[in-house]
C-alpha cells in the first residue's frame, strides 16, 4: 500500500516538472510579445488614416496676369529705390580706411614720446618769445599752428638729410626715423592724436546782413518817460568831461530823470559852480562796462560838464581794445546826451 502511494507521488511529481519546462515558457513569452507588437502596430495604422494627405510636390502654383505685374513692379521700385550712389561712397571709404590702416605702423612709446617732447619744447619757446598780443584768441591758434607745422617740415628735412647716416639729429636709429618719416608723410593728423596734441581750428565768423534794402533802422525802446529834445540823447555813447554828480552815489529811475537832473543842476548852480551840459546813463540790468576800477551798476547817473564835449566811446568797442581789455563787451552800453542850453 504504502508502495502505491510513493509511485502515485512520483508519478504526479513528474508530470508537473514536465508541463512548466523552460521550452514552453519561452514560447508563451514569445507569444505575449507578438500580441503586443500587432497591438502597437494596429494603434499607429489607426492614426495615420487620420493624418491630412500630404501636399503635392509636383503642383505648380498659377499666378494672374495682374498678380505678376504687381510683383514686378514691386521689384523695380525697390531697386530704385536702393541708394546706389551711397553704397558705392561707403565702400570706397571703407577701401580708404583699409589703406591708411595698412599705411598706419604703429609707433613704439619712445618715440611718441621724443615727438611729443620736441613739440612741447618748440611750443614754450613760442610762449616765451610772443607779444601778449600774439598770444590772444585766434592769433595765438595760428602762431601756434605755424610752429608745429615748421617743426614738422624740419623733422621731414633732417629725416631725409640723415638717411645715408644711422643716427639724425633728433637721436633715432634708422628703422625709427623712417617710421616717423612715414607717419609725418603719411599719417601726420593720426600722430597728433595718438600723442594727445590736439589745436583747435580758427573759426571764421561772417556776419550776413540779410535786411532788405531801405528798410529803416529799428528803433530802440528807452524805458521810462520820453525824453525832452534838450537831452539829445544818444545810445550807445559815452561822453567824458569833469563830474559834476559822482554817479556812483547818484542813481535815476529813467534815463529822462538823469536828463531833468542835468538840466536842473545847470539852472540852479550857483555862481562860480560847474553847469552840467553833459549826462551819462547805464540803463543795462547788469550793469555798464568802464575801464576804470569801479562797478558800475544800473541807475548811475553821471552829470558832467566840458565846454567843448569829447567822446569815449561810441556804438561798439573797437577789436584792438577788447583785445587790451578782455572783459569789454562788443557793444557800449550806456547813454548819453550833451544838453543844448
Amino acid at each position: 500500500m504504502a508502495r502505491g502511494i510513493a509511485q502515485a507521488v512520483s508519478f504526479g511529481g513528474r508530470g508537473t516538472v514536465g508541463w512548466c519546462s523552460y521550452r514552453r515558457a519561452t514560447v508563451a513569452v514569445c507569444l505575449g510579445n507578438l500580441v503586443a507588437a500587432l497591438l502597437v502596430l494596429r494603434s499607429l495604422t489607426s492614426h495615420a488614416s487620420f493624418a491630412p494627405p500630404a501636399p503635392n510636390l509636383g503642383e505648380v502654383v498659377q499666378y494672374t496676369e495682374e498678380q505678376i505685374r504687381m510683383v514686378e513692379e514691386s521689384i523695380r521700385i525697390r531697386r530704385e529705390a536702393e541708394p546706389v550712389e551711397l553704397v558705392q561712397a561707403v565702400k570706397k571709404l571703407l577701401k580708404v580706411f583699409v589703406r591708411e590702416e595698412k599705411r598706419r605702423k604703429e609707433l613704439p612709446l619712445m618715440l611718441k614720446q621724443k615727438v611729443s617732447y620736441d613739440i612741447v619744447g618748440r611750443l614754450r619757446h613760442l610762449g616765451d618769445n610772443s607779444s601778449v598780443t600774439e598770444q590772444r584768441g585766434s592769433m595765438h591758434i595760428w602762431f601756434q599752428t605755424k610752429a608745429i607745422e615748421s617743426w614738422r617740415f624740419e623733422t621731414l628735412k633732417d629725416i631725409r638729410h640723415a638717411s645715408t647716416q644711422s643716427q639724425s639729429n633728433l637721436g633715432l636709429s634708422g628703422d625709427e626715423a623712417r617710421m616717423l618719416k612715414r607717419a609725418l608723410e603719411f599719417n601726420w593728423h593720426m600722430l597728433m592724436e595718438d600723442i594727445g596734441l590736439f589745436i583747435p581750428e580758427e573759426v571764421m565768423n561772417v556776419e550776413h546782413d540779410d535786411k532788405p534794402e531801405n528798410e529803416p533802422e529799428e528803433e530802440e525802446i528807452i524805458a521810462g518817460p520820453p525824453l525832452s529834445p534838450q537831452c539829445n540823447v544818444e545810445l550807445h555813447t559815452d561822453y567824458g568831461g569833469a563830474a559834476v554828480r559822482w554817479g556812483l552815489t547818484h542813481h535815476k529811475e529813467s534815463a529822462a530823470d538823469c536828463c531833468q537832473a542835468c538840466l536842473d543842476q545847470a539852472k540852479n548852480a550857483k555862481p562860480g559852480e560847474m553847469k552840467c551840459n553833459i549826462w551819462v546813463y547805464c540803463p543795462s540790468e547788469f550793469g555798464c562796462y568802464s575801464p576804470d576800477k569801479y562797478e558800475h551798476k544800473h541807475q548811475e547817473c553821471w552829470l558832467k560838464q566840458d565846454d567843448h564835449p569829447k567822446l569815449n566811446f561810441k556804438d561798439k568797442y573797437s577789436e584792438s581794445y577788447r583785445d587790451s581789455h578782455p572783459t569789454a563787451p562788443v557793444v557800449v552800453p550806456w547813454m548819453s546826451g550833451v544838453v543844448s542850453a
